[in-house]
């Protein structure tokens, strides 16, 4: 994903070269759509950075989600994610395709889809061969609205998402924090369609608080960790001293599955009446040192 010069592209040839003769074969990379509303909160940064640096994953896509719907909204907050992101990959020097998603949430009626460079990446993928899957850290309108234009795509997209509260001990699902909010309807046609989901309630994301100090004594030094600690202090509430870095929770248990636990839950006919996989625990230390190790280990070329 990072630009690479020729010096560098013949190293790669001469290390796969020496890994095949001695019968070593390649780590494989999992193909995935990332969807983020970057402009929101100071926690998409940090997960987009954690999935971008990632040897096992490859970005294909990286979508702009809006966070209209926010008392904290500002004006086109879509855009906002958009050049947001586009900034961070400039900072990591990575070239990859990235997309405007749609303005605000699904429409009230007729046609109900955001039309979007966002949902037609994701139709574009969905009828190639092969599943499709996407990393959702904001509002579902992205994804929601490809099904809705382009049905027969739901079977084959297999979407991670943050948000919801699920009270394993009775099966109840909550739908009042953030991320449902920005759009309702985008939610219940997800849960109601044959898209296979992974939901990460916030319930237990919860579990990711840091305090500002002990994450810039980790990583302030870096000239990556430095600009995501920029990040931080210059959000509009950015005179928070700790904060929930809900985002790299999905990531990382998406990347290393061992730093979590799954529940199959069969939800209730008015939440889609089917099975859905919801993380149910986290390993927010050991996330949080993943997260370290991995960041001081990237360089600048």
């Amino acid at each position: 994903m990072r630009r690479t010069g020729p010096v560098r592209i013949r190293l790669i040839v001469l290390f796969q070269i020496v890994m095949l003769f001695f019968g070593v074969k390649a780590v494989s990379q999992r193909n995935v759509i990332v969807d983020a509303d970057t402009g929101n909160e100071v926690d998409d940064f940090y997960a987009l950075a954690r999935i971008l640096l990632e040897p096992s994953v490859k970005v294909t896509a990286l979508n702009a989600a809006h966070w209209q719907t926010s008392h904290w909204a500002i004006a086109e907050t879509m855009e906002n994610s958009h050049r947001l992101n586009q900034q961070l990959l400039g900072e990591m020097n990575i070239q990859l395709k990235t997309n405007r998603g749609g303005l605000a949430r699904m429409y009230d009626w007729g046609d109900r889809a955001r039309h979007s460079a966002a949902a037609y990446e994701i139709i574009e993928q969905a009828q190639g061969s092969g599943r499709v899957t996407i990393l959702v850290l904001g509002a579902l309108t992205n994804v929601a609205s490809a099904v809705f234009i382009e049905p027969s795509i739901a079977e084959k997209l297999d979407v991670y998402w943050l948000g919801t509260e699920m009270e394993f001990e009775t099966g109840v699902l909550k739908r009042n924090d953030f991320n449902p909010m920005m759009d309702q309807f985008a939610l219940d046609y997800l849960l109601n369609s044959k898209v296979n989901m992974h939901i990460m309630p916030v319930s237990v994301a919860l579990a990711m608080q840091v305090d500002f100090d002990e994450m810039n004594t980790k990583i302030g030094n870096h000239f990556l960790g430095g600009f995501l600690m920029k990040r931080w202090e210059d959000h509009l509430d950015g005179s928070r001293r700790n904060r929930i870095l809900w985002d790299l929770a999905l990531i990382t248990a998406f990347i290393k599955p061992s730093l979590a636990t799954t529940k199959v839950v069969h939800t209730s006919k008015d939440s889609g009446n089917r099975s859905i996989t919801f993380y149910d625990t986290i390993d927010a230390d050991a996330i949080y040192a993943d997260f370290y190790a991995t960041l001081l280990a990237f360089g600048k070329e």
